[in-house]
């Protein structure tokens, strides 16, 4: 068993806070004791506690009383109440304000044993959750956005100022340019930021799935719904949800989306109860979802309750003065992930991925940044290692005339292929699999074994 594991008790009677301090011990718990609700709270704040044994009786400040004090000071802590019989009443209304359990005395000591590891249990869950929350808080923030241009400084000016409000966000722009990673932006410099931040990506969804997906269902709402689920939009409850490719939402599902959207309820399917939701809305599209009203391809009124505020994530080739700085981001990160020295551009390769139009966005300035980094065989990357750089303004380099062997250059050939399959298919399987003339199974076979991740 650990021994890292921090349990404070405090109990007023001498013999049975001895008899628990040693049980404890002997099953690997770091154990401090207290013999009053003050010297208890000291302990508390001194020190950083898994959990808490709380007797309710104690000399001046009571059980209930140091219990409602610590909820302030660390609401996460799990908390025990050791209780009598005839203070149960009073025990279950500390369960409501948030105790962990109560165990009334006398108590059997394997019970106790068992309270007390789940409660560490979920505190170490709690903590790992905490953690999470700031390095993902860390990861995506506006400090960390990457950009030189004009351009992207007007579209970052704006998500600075919308991402304090409460207002519905849709985020425009072609596929790779990063609206995403605007999106965890926005959520994670907001309010709701310790909620839930919940991302969807419509266009990767089945049309019969959509609805279950994001309302949740009951048990037997279809066929295989052997259980009840909760939806997306449940999850989000407290947080933001994030609608990716929301252009791609079929018509009878707009109406509901929109109906979720006035109200702040979803209703599962196969019930008639609505749930209330507490969710901030941010949408992304490529589409011009304008041009889709008008052709009656996208509601109207949806699309007014979507647009309360439009932030256009502007293509790579109009942003071109960005890409040196960009680079030398993919360069670092994807060095250090190789564990090799840093890796850097000769000026050849830096002019090239300048004057490239990038079709895919920044999508497709980390991919070939990524390959360059694993196969380049020099620190100094060259122009001779961006065979994959092709198109309108760059140089189309010809992987026949790679320096590579022959299996290299067919797997890079392939992996180029896919990656082509997928960025024009916006990353679904399903229609990359079929352009390619091959089966879903074999596409995740070969993205796989080719290192392609799914976007």
């Amino acid at each position: 068993m650990p021994s890292n594991r921090q349990l404070l008790i405090i109990e007023d009677e001498a013999g049975a806070a001895r008899a628990l301090e040693k049980f404890f011990q002997q099953k690997g718990f770091a154990v401090h004791a207290a013999a009053s609700g003050e010297e208890g709270l000291d302990s508390f704040r001194a020190r950083t506690a898994d959990a808490v044994l709380l007797d309710f009786k104690l000399p001046g400040m009571d059980g209930e009383q140091v219990f409602l004090k610590m909820k302030e000071m660390q609401p996460l802590v799990p908390v025990i109440i050791m209780t009598a019989f005839g203070e149960i009443d009073r025990a279950v209304r500390l369960l409501k304000a948030g105790a962990f359990h109560y165990i009334t005395k006398p108590f059997e000591l394997d019970v106790l044993l068992h309270l007390v590891e789940e409660a560490t249990g979920k505190s170490a869950l709690a903590r790992e959750n905490v953690r999470l929350q700031e390095k993902l808080q860390g990861r995506y923030s506006f400090a960390n956005f990457i950009y030189r241009s004009e351009i992207m400084a007007e579209t970052v000016n704006l998500a600075m100022r919308v991402a304090d409000s409460e207002a519905t966000v849709l985020i425009g722009g072609e596929s790779g340019t990063g609206k995403e990673v605007l999106a965890n932006i926005i959520h994670y410099a907001s309010p709701r930021k310790n909620g839930p931040f919940v991302k969807v990506n419509l266009a990767a969804l089945p049309a019969t799935l959509i609805e279950a997906e994001l309302f949740g269902h009951e048990r037997g709402a279809f066929t295989g719904a052997e259980k009840s689920r909760a939806g997306r939009f449940e999850e989000a409850d407290g947080g933001t949800i994030f609608l990716d490719e929301i252009g791609d939402l079929p018509l009878e599902t707009q109406i509901k989306l929109l109906r979720v959207i006035q109200e702040r309820e979803i209703v599962r399917l196969g019930a008639n109860k609505p749930i209330a939701i507490d969710i901030r809305l941010i949408s992304a599209t490529h589409r011009d979802l304008a041009a889709e009203v008008r052709r009656h391809a996208f509601r109207e009124d949806l699309f007014f309750r979507i647009n309360i505020i439009t932030i256009p994530m502007p293509p790579l080739r109009q942003r071109r003065e960005d890409i040196p700085f960009l680079a030398g981001h993919f360069l670092k990160k994807f060095s250090d992930r190789e564990k090799k020295p840093l890796r850097t551009l000769d000026r050849k390769a830096l002019n090239s991925l300048v004057r490239h139009d990038f079709p895919g966005n920044v999508r497709e300035l980390e991919n070939i940044i990524e390959r360059a980094v694993i196969l380049a065989r020099q620190e100094v990357i060259g122009e001779e290692d961006l065979p994959l750089l092709s198109g309108r303004g760059g140089p189309a380099v010809d992987l026949a005339a790679a320096d590579l062997p022959l299996p290299e250059k067919v797997r890079e050939f392939e992996r180029a292929l896919i990656r082509a399959a997928l960025e024009k298919n916006r990353y679904v399987g399903t229609k990359a699999a079929k352009a390619l003339g091959i089966s879903e199974s074999t596409l995740r076979y070969k993205m796989e074994s080719l290192g392609i991740k799914p976007s």
